[in-house]
């Protein structure tokens, strides 16, 4: 079954906490943490700090947490205590990709990582074996309210081939231009967590919204 991972980078920030409870009591399963650097990606935005303030409020969602920066290694230790349950890393910003992947887990997290739309996945060939999730940007990192790059529905089900030709059990994340119209060929084509910031968030009614998610992504 598909889950829901709500991106705070479309949240209300002044009422973030509201808007997290607002996702959690319509039942998401993940929430999708952006974290940027204004180097790997033209935006900032938040750190472990925010991180560790909503794990003390008992937020019973997997607190995921995508790191679009430089030097990931760096900051690993820091979101593992503030709470993270999964990392998830730039192939694009790894010089060592699986020394960084060993460091996540070191420290009790799930680990994944990201390709950006024009990383091929042929640079998974080597390091699929130890991810417990891939997640395929179908769009540019850096900003919310882009739209779906069509041609990531082929990589997605690369990535899917890929998994079940070694007969792994690794999730494919999906982030980018997701809404209630075209999540049926992300699933379709192998996604089981479809990240949705803007199309959740900037929604009239977050539960109907998140329903008609579900609702459409097996039609």
């Amino acid at each position: 079954m598909m889950k829901l991972a709500p991106s705070i980078l479309s949240a209300d920030f002044a009422r973030l906490l509201e808007d997290v409870r607002k996702v959690e009591k319509a039942g998401c399963e993940y929430l999708h943490i952006d974290v940027m650097d204004g180097h790997f990606v033209p935006n900032i935005t938040i750190g472990p700090l925010v991180v560790k303030n909503l794990k003390k409020e008992n937020i019973n969602m997997v607190f995921d947490a995508h790191l679009m920066i430089e030097n990931p290694d760096s900051y690993i230790p820091a979101f593992a205590e503030a709470g993270c349950d999964i990392i998830t890393v730039h192939q694009e910003a790894c010089t060592h990709l699986h020394r960084t992947i060993q460091n996540i887990k070191s420290h009790n997290m799930k680990a994944g990582v990201v390709l950006n739309p024009a990383t091929p996945v042929e640079t998974l060939k080597y390091i699929i074996q130890d991810l417990d999730m891939v997640l395929i940007m179908s769009v540019n990192p850096g900003f919310g309210g882009q739209s779906f790059i069509e041609p990531m529905i082929e990589k997605i089900k690369e990535v899917k081939q890929l998994i079940d030709s070694r007969n792994l059990k690794v999730d494919i994340q999906v982030d980018g231009g997701i809404n209630p119209k075209n999540v049926a060929k992300v699933v379709q084509a192998g996604a089981n967590i479809v990240v949705a910031g803007s199309a959740i968030f900037n929604s009239d009614n977050i539960e109907e919204t998140v329903a008609l998610f579900r609702k459409n992504a097996y039609l």
